[in-house]
């Protein structure tokens, strides 16, 4: 039979545990609510749909999308147009375009100050965004919203828009753009100087000369590209740049293809015919051997000149012919042909001592000289007689414009030291390490520029004859 401490055992145990229980399950109970009330304050929010500051925060909002968009798509629009481009555009552009890049330019030119403000707006939208969001949904609902909103208005819709129509509204906004850099100065411009020391400025995107020659080839019409130029445009342009990397060895006649005439032989009926058979206009004269050219006739002034009387050539009027270097430019002979001397150049190749020809390589460009045959000093200049000039049949017109007849009294006082004296005791003759291996004349550096031959009536003839 039980005893009474026994039963008392029995019955005292579970009552404790019983509430012992009980009060773990009212912990748990109210850990459980305590965790409800808690989200559901971190999901309320702070001002409900048709509230005056509802409205407010939802315009903040709209604000801020449209002022992060703006700036989005300002980074691309305006960071995108060089100076060059924007130079270009003020000085040849459209009406309307010339309008908006003066605009423009005065914003850009300080590319990394622009880029750092910008940018500091651009964030600070960004960043302000969820805030405002915050107060009129639930954290999570502001997030997703911020997010869509930046992406999609923020960003892609206002970079393909400014990347269209980049230079008319970044024309529009130019002053207001202004108005920011002053805002964000402080912050703006010490970051601007710090990228201006570590990557330098931005240069002016210039095109090398292949670029620029394919550029030119793509904006052709029959590139397909909807370019305006033509065949012969492009043709001409991409010649010019090629010009100034061609030599006088690239467009010489060789020595042993010219016609030329020697200073003692006799204008006769034979002599007559060949030249005119040959349809030059210009004759290199040379004395004693073909290589060692003197200077030049011009076939106009033979027109008074009776075959019957074998006149000698060393008594008609005989123009200097320069000397150029075989590597010198053709843009630098363009140059001493403009300056009315003579349209016609002996090439010669400089030797050294032992007779080896001197590279392209050992000559200095930039360094060479065109020389005149024979040419005298102004004293030697004033001895000359007047019969020289009685024999100068190529007086210029001096009924032109003003500009022609400015440049025909230059021609007036240069033409003296542009004939040659005869005299077999001074005769010019080529130095020893000078050798003659070709003639260039203009129309030479035309067809290099032209790409192509030029023909005139008697090449024409002689093509049809030959």
């Amino acid at each position: 039979m039980p005893t009474l401490s026994s039963f008392g055992n029995r019955n005292t145990t579970p009552s404790i545990t019983f509430h012992l229980y009980s009060t773990l399950d009212v912990l748990d109970l109210w850990k459980t609510i305590t965790s409800i009330n808690s989200f559901k304050t971190y999901m309320a929010v702070e001002y409900r749909c048709c509230e005056t500051q509802f409205f407010i925060r939802l315009l903040v909002i709209l604000l801020l999308v449209l002022f992060a968009g703006l700036m989005s798509g300002l980074t691309l629009g305006l960071m995108s147009l060089s100076l060059v481009d924007l130079e270009v555009l003020a000085k040849s552009g459209t009406p309307q375009d010339r309008k908006h890049a003066a605009k423009i330019l005065p914003v850009v030119r300080n590319q990394h100050l622009l880029l750092c403000t910008l940018l500091i707006c651009n964030a600070a939208a960004m960043e302000a965004l969820p805030i405002f969001l915050d107060s009129l949904v639930v954290a999570w609902g502001a997030v997703l919203i911020s997010v869509t909103l930046i992406l999609l208005f923020g960003e892609i819709i206002p970079q393909s828009i400014c990347s269209r129509y980049g230079l008319a509204i970044g024309a529009t906004v130019a002053p207001f753009v202004r108005v920011l850099i002053w805002i964000c100065f402080p912050v703006a411009y010490p970051i601007s100087k710090l990228l201006d020391f570590l990557l330098g400025h931005r240069h002016e995107a210039l095109f090398r000369r292949a670029e620029l020659k394919t550029l030119v080839n793509l904006h052709g019409n029959e590139a397909g590209k909807g370019g305006e130029l033509t065949r012969e445009e492009t043709t001409i342009i991409a010649g010019a740049l090629e010009l100034t990397e061609k030599t006088a060895s690239d467009a010489m006649t060789p020595i042993t293809e010219i016609f030329s005439v020697d200073v003692n032989s006799k204008l006769d009926r034979d002599l007559m015919n060949l030249i005119l058979e040959k349809g030059h206009s210009r004759v290199p004269v040379y004395y004693e051997h073909p290589k060692n050219i003197i200077g030049l006739i011009l076939v106009k002034n033979l027109l008074k000149i009776d075959p019957e009387e074998e006149v000698p050539v060393k008594n008609v009027t005989i123009r200097r012919i320069p000397r150029v270097p075989e590597t010198m430019p053709l843009y630098d002979i363009l140059n001493e042909f403009q300056k009315g001397h003579s349209h016609m150049a002996v090439v010669v190749r400089h030797c050294d001592k032992t007779g080896k020809q001197s590279s392209k390589d050992d000559a200095d460009v930039r360094d060479v000289k065109l020389h005149i045959d024979g040419e005298k000093t102004p004293q030697e200049n004033k001895l000359k007689t007047k019969r020289s000039l009685q024999k100068w049949k190529s007086f210029p017109n001096t009924n032109n414009s003003n500009r022609g007849g400015s440049r025909s009294r230059k021609w007036s006082r240069n033409m003296e030291s542009d004939i040659l004296e005869i005299d077999f005791n001074s005769l010019p003759m080529l130095p020893e390490k000078e050798e003659a291996i070709g003639i260039i004349t203009m129309e030479d550096v035309i067809e290099e520029l032209l790409q192509e031959e030029i023909f005139d009536e008697t090449d024409y003839h002689f093509e049809q004859y030959s």
